[in-house]
């Protein structure tokens, strides 16, 4: 049996893998299946250069698709602006001020967009 150095149980001999997260078999896993808080169901999009060192990012919330599928969709979105991005928390950050080209983009999909913010 082996722990990690927080005290949660990394390998059980009887079950063999387990996740760190809610503390089942890998294969009875609850935490996975997570699915994404319902809000709203208004799409922002919205700037911001808070903590960036002055680096404006483009910030999406509110899509409705659980984690797997969201990042499917922000490499999309990614490709689409050419720009780097990452998915955090279910927030979609793209760099750079790139809301002209998103707003059109997340339309077609049929969810109500808003530019929020700046």
């Amino acid at each position: 049996m082996k722990k990690r150095s927080d005290g949660g149980l990394v390998f059980s001999t009887e079950t063999g893998r387990m996740c760190p997260g809610c503390r089942n078999p890998v294969a009875d896993c609850t935490c996975r299946n997570a699915t994404q808080p319902a809000g709203d169901g208004v799409v922002r999009v919205s700037r911001e250069t808070k903590g960036r060192k002055g680096k404006g990012v483009t910030l999406i919330t509110g899509i409705p698709l659980d984690e797997k599928a969201l990042k499917a969709y922000a490499k999309t979105l990614k490709a689409k602006c050419g720009s780097g991005g990452t998915v955090k928390d279910g927030v979609v950050e793209i760099q750079g001020d790139q809301r002209d080209i998103l707003v059109p983009l997340l339309e077609q999909k049929g969810w109500t967009v808003k530019r929020a913010g700046g």
